[in-house]
C-alpha cells in the first residue's frame, strides 16, 4: 500500500498539470552581437505593444543572472540592451502575450520594445517579437531592427536565442503557489 501511495504521487508531479503553475519567473537579457546592426526594412510600428499588458513595478524582480551578464562585455564584441526579470502570470488561455520595453520614451517608442509571446508547460514556447530602435536628433526614429524569433525553453535553464547580429539569453522557473506547497508538506504525512 505504501509504494501505491508512492506511485500515485509521481504520478501526480509528473503530469503536466503539476507544470502547469499560475505564475512564472521570467529573465530575459537582450544583447547586440558585434558592433554592426541590420536595420529593417521599416521602423517599429505605432502599435508595437499590439494591446499586450506592460511589465508593471510589482511586476518585476532582481535579476539572477548577473554572472553571464558580466561575461557581455563590448571587450567580448557584446552591448546588452535590456536585462529584466519578472513575475509572469498565466492563465487557461493557450498563450499569453506580454508587452516589454527598456530605456526612455520617445513618441511612444523605447530603444527596445515589442512582445514576448508564451504558452508555459515543462518546456514553454516563447515567440519574441521585439524592436531595437535607433532615434534622430529629434528624437524620432531614425530605423529598427527586428527581433522576431521562436524559442522552446526548458523550465529553469537558460536558453540561447540567436537571432543574425543580435541575441538573448531567457530563463523560464515555474512558481510554487501557495496550495502546491501545501500539498508537498502534507505528502509527508503519507510515509
Amino acid at each position: 500500500m505504501r509504494y501505491l501511495v508512492h506511485t500515485v504521487l509521481l504520478f501526480a508531479l509528473c503530469s503536466t498539470q503539476a507544470f502547469a503553475n499560475d505564475t512564472h519567473l521570467v529573465e530575459l537579457i537582450v544583447f547586440r552581437q558585434g558592433s554592426e546592426s541590420m536595420p529593417a526594412s521599416r521602423t517599429a510600428p505605432d502599435n508595437w505593444a499590439n494591446g499586450a499588458p506592460a511589465i508593471t513595478a510589482d511586476m518585476q524582480r532582481s535579476t539572477h543572472l548577473g554572472h553571464l551578464a558580466e561575461k557581455l562585455t563590448p571587450e567580448h564584441g557584446y552591448q546588452i540592451l535590456l536585462h529584466k526579470a519578472w513575475l509572469q502570470s498565466s492563465n487557461e488561455e493557450t498563450s499569453v502575450q506580454t508587452a516589454i520595453s527598456e530605456g526612455l520614451e520617445h513618441f511612444d517608442h523605447y530603444p527596445v520594445e515589442g512582445t514576448l509571446t508564451f504558452e508555459f508547460d515543462r518546456t514553454s514556447t516563447v515567440q519574441f517579437d521585439l524592436w531595437i530602435n535607433q532615434f534622430n536628433p529629434e528624437q524620432t526614429l531614425l530605423s529598427s531592427e527586428h527581433f522576431k524569433q521562436n524559442a522552446i525553453v526548458a523550465n529553469g535553464q537558460v536558453t540561447f536565442v540567436d537571432y543574425s547580429t543580435l541575441g538573448a539569453l531567457i530563463r523560464i522557473q515555474a512558481q510554487q503557489t501557495s496550495t502546491q506547497a501545501n500539498d508537498a508538506s502534507h505528502a509527508e504525512d503519507f510515509e
